[in-house]
């Protein structure tokens, strides 16, 4: 970090801007500037230094690594409402996806700084390649960037400190990239900076020893692991910590600087741009700035910069080399604002290529004037305490002890976060891991939320958003909250019409979740909500269909229907409008529907297309929404199923049996619903439709099963009749695989855990299933036992405990292995000895045991033994 030479070196020239002259021993004195801090983003020590800098050094005008077109929201940076963690927003005007952030946590260095300039009233202004430019390129082509070749960029002697031209530079561009994203404005590594933290996650050469990169290879070094390793680390995160967080204040403010810029500037000497190359690019801009701003404000400049730059903003060059640099570049019209930000979201878990390990526990460092150590256990027992487990004071106080006599252990300064961590998981988890993975995600990452002031810019849909959350009272919040909404009062009822239009827009703030009080009404909601900072990306996107929430999500839902793919997604859709209370977007939906479902004539489409229509009827209900128009056309719709469903179920194989089946379970649902608004006659319609489907012997066996269970749960079934057809479906002339078809859809699959309930209370039922399952030939039964095996897994194991019970004492009177018309109902109060013993050679010689003799078998002492195999 250069700043203040510590000794006279070709190096030192880092200390100032490169612009040559000779060096001098400043450890008492700050240097002549200009200053070059080279930093680690997101880190709480070199924040405090960039402070203590600062205050040394006084500058005129601080120029900071960041996006150019960021220079007018400076000043929002003291705005009361402002409270980090915030980010720079930048994206394409016409292609809000194509965007990036710049995010910064309060103990960031840039913030540090840009809070120092704006107290101060010094201008703060960004220095890096304009996002106009990076957003431009095609993230798949780094030759976009890639250095043009210029024989006066590496001459020594070329250097010509006062040969700057402001007008080099384009007022108009706007700012670097950190976190790029994708079209869903999750945050990516196509852009990766390896001195945003010099993120290991980003390089994959991370856990092998740094070598120099050959001619023509990408190898991306990482500059911390380098200098950990070279200090005798194996972990660069606490080589850092050590040399860096733990620090006290130096004498000389500048002297870190100058130690960590002279590290760097080795580093570059031996591995070149470490694999970036479009750092050639992004350092010829910030020469051009620095440039600039030397000619407006003098050598009183300090620029605020990743570390791994500080080498090459010192070295010398030419205007005209840096001008070759940057000519050609593609360039994009962007907008820029501030957005909240989350301490997770900071987390190299997250996917942002500059990520931090631990947040929270940096932020606590930072926050932390004195005695971190014991702050931060304390901070932990309280976090123990809300969760309702035991820890004291003395807790703390031992926990405290072991992580210093850990840290002095192990050579180190101070105890860091292994040695809390360590401590903790001795004296307040019991040595369990599971309390200390809720240190983890509670308090080292943390849900911190920032926020931004309303004065902030924002594109109309963003304001309209943020207007109706305040009115709902429906805060955005970084940490997962669950929601139950009453649609019978008037707010909640309006929350859900609000997360319902965003999750049209793709705004997935929240996402419906089974109701957690068990009702089974339309009037209750259940939803789990969670702000992430890449919703303002798909807010922004949004933009383009309206400036209002409403007004976007009807233009939207109208789109939507008018290129949806299927009947099914246009039927889903209007439940959905129906949902979020957009009554203009339904005649468009419902016109488009009306023609689908007119041409379609594939009865499996009209069969997925209804029970979204019947749920819109029953929601429509609830919200007061007129669905007269919607009630007609599902009226039509079962028309047309009950027509065309017998003969779409003949001759099906297995796989398209199975999915008729869902169709039909899903027809006999809507219909059940669709009853008390539709024409009287329609659940008699369907249930002759089911009867037709139980009887033809084209129809496989899982429908023709399904169809009488149905019929059979009506009431719709005389007494026996089920019986009467099970036992045709399971005669011997029917093949042993239909059969077991045949019994998946009477008693396993959609029809839940009742299957079982019913085979337990209808014996005659079972017994007519033993006899047929008894009488399948050895090779067949191989053949339907994976069939058998799926249905009957499915009931509960006291079911199948009970079942088990009832065929262990097997069958009552019988007649021919039936049940004998004259017999009561069930099966034999008492286990069947002969039966039960026919199973002992089998047992006897899976198990390697000599088969036993009959006549060895003593009644009364083994009766217990023959019951247990069975």
């Amino acid at each position: 970090m250069p700043g203040a030479r510590a000794r006279p070196t070709d190096r030192g020239a880092a200390l100032h801007g490169g612009e040559g002259g000779a060096p001098q021993d400043t450890r008492t004195e700050p240097a002549v500037g200009p200053w070059l801090l080279g930093v680690r983003h997101h880190g709480p020590g070199s924040a405090r230094a960039v402070r203590e800098a600062l205050d040394a050094c006084t500058p005129s005008v601080v120029l900071i690594e960041g996006p150019p077109e960021a220079d007018g929201l400076v000043e929002l940076a003291g705005d009361e409402g402002m409270r980090p963690p915030v980010a720079l927003l930048a994206h394409v005007t016409d292609d809000p996806a194509r965007s990036a952030f710049w995010p910064l946590a309060e103990f960031s260095p840039e913030w540090v700084a840009i809070r120092w300039a704006v107290e101060r009233g010094i201008p703060a202004r960004f220095i890096d390649l304009p996002a106009a430019h990076s957003l431009a390129q095609d993230p798949d082509r780094e030759r976009d960037f890639a250095p043009a070749t210029d024989p006066d960029a590496t001459d020594p002697d070329a250097t010509d400190p006062d040969a700057t031209d402001p007008d080099a530079t384009d007022p108009d561009a706007t700012g670097t990239d950190v976190a790029g994203t994708d079209a869903t404005g999750a945050a990516t590594g196509a852009d990766r900076d390896v001195d945003h933290h010099l993120d290991p996650a980003a390089d994959p050469h991370r856990d092998t020893a740094p070598q120099e990169p050959r001619t023509g290879d990408h190898l991306r070094i990482d500059p911390l692991a380098v200098l950990a390793e070279t200090a005798g680390y194996d972990d660069p995160e606490r080589w850092w910590e050590d040399v860096v967080e733990h620090r006290g204040s130096a004498d000389d403010a500048l002297a870190p600087f100058a130690a960590l810029a002279e590290a760097m500037g080795a580093l570059r000497e031996r591995y070149g741009d470490g694999g970036h190359a479009r750092d050639a690019v992004r350092e010829a801009y910030m020469r051009l700035q620095l440039r600039a701003a030397r000619k407006e404000f003098g050598d009183a400049v300090a620029v605020v910069c990743g570390a791994w730059h500080v080498p090459a903003l010192a070295a010398r060059s030419t205007v005209s080399a840096d001008r070759a640099l940057l000519k050609g570049l593609p360039k994009a019209k962007v907008d820029m604002t501030w957005v909240p930000w989350t301490h997770r979201r900071l987390s190299r878990a997250s996917g942002y290529g500059a990520g931090i390990a631990s947040p929270g526990w940096y932020a606590h460092l930072f926050q932390a004037p004195d005695r971190p150590v014991e702050r931060w256990l304390t901070k932990v027992a309280g976090l123990f305490r809300d969760e309702d487990r035991t820890v004291s004071s003395a807790h703390v106080i031992e926990a405290v002890r072991l992580a210093e006599t850990l840290a002095v252990l192990r050579g180190r300064p101070l105890a860091g976060l292994s040695e809390t961590m360590d401590a903790i998981r001795a004296v307040m988890c019991e040595g369990s891991d599971v309390p200390l993975a809720l240190v983890h995600d509670r308090l080292v990452v943390g849900d911190v939320l920032g926020e931004v002031p309303p004065s902030a810019p924002a594109v109309p849909l963003q304001r309209d958003l943020t207007r109706t959350q305040r009115g709902l009272r429906l805060k955005p919040e970084a940490a997962e909250r669950e929601l139950e909404l009453d649609l019978r009062k008037d707010t909640d009822a309006a929350r859900s019409r609000l997360l319902h239009r965003l999750r049209l827009l793709r705004v997935d703030w929240g996402e419906p979740a089974a109701a957690s009080r068990g009702s089974t009404g339309t009037f209750r909601e259940s939803w789990r909500l969670r702000w992430e900072p890449e919703l303002a990306v798909r807010v922004a996107e949004a933009g383009i269909w309206g400036t209002t929430v409403l007004a976007a999500a009807t233009a939207k839902a109208e789109s939507d229907a008018i290129g949806a793919p299927a009947l099914s997604d246009v039927t889903a859709l209007a439940e959905r409008c129906l949902l979020a209370g957009l009554p203009d977007a339904l005649p468009t939906v419902m016109s488009v529907l009306a023609d689908r479902a007119a041409l379609d004539a594939d009865v499996g489409h009209l069969a997925q297309a209804l029970p979204a229509l019947v749920r819109a009827l029953r929601y429509g209900d609830v919200r007061g929404t007129e669905t007269g128009a919607l009630a007609e056309v599902a009226a039509g719709l079962a028309a047309r199923v009950f027509v065309g469903l017998p003969p779409a179920c003949a001759s099906l194989d297995a796989e398209g049996a199975a999915q008729m089946r869902g169709h039909v379970d899903a027809v006999h649902t809507a219909v059940g619903l669709l009853a008390d608004v539709s024409p009287p006659g329609l659940r008699g319609r369907w249930q002759a439709v089911l009867r037709i489907l139980g009887a033809r012997d084209t129809v496989p066996g899982e429908v023709r099963g399904r169809a009488v269970r149905l019929l059979l749960d009506e009431g719709e079934l005389r007494e026996g009749e089920a019986a009467r057809l099970m036992g045709l479906a399971l005669s011997p002339g029917t093949a042993p695989a239909d059969a077991a078809a045949w019994v998946e859809g009477f008693v396993g699959g959609g029809a839940g855990g009742s299957g079982g309930m019913l085979l337990l209370h209808d014996e005659r039922l079972l017994g007519l299933l033993d006899a047929w399952l008894t009488g399948v030939s050895a090779e067949a039964f191989t053949d339907v036992l994976p069939l058998l095996r799926r249905t009957f897994s499915a009931y509960e194991t006291g079911v199948r405990r009970t079942l088990g019970e009832l065929v262990r004492r097997g069958p009552g009177a019988t007649a021919g292995g039936v049940m004998a018309p004259a017999a009561i109902p069930g099966f034999a109060a008492e286990p069947d000895r002969e039966r039960a013993e026919a199973v002992l050679p089998v047992l006897h010689l899976i198990l390697g045991l000599d088969t036993p003799r009959a006549a060895q078998v003593d009644n009364d002492h083994d009766h217990d033994r023959a019951e247990a195999p069975v």
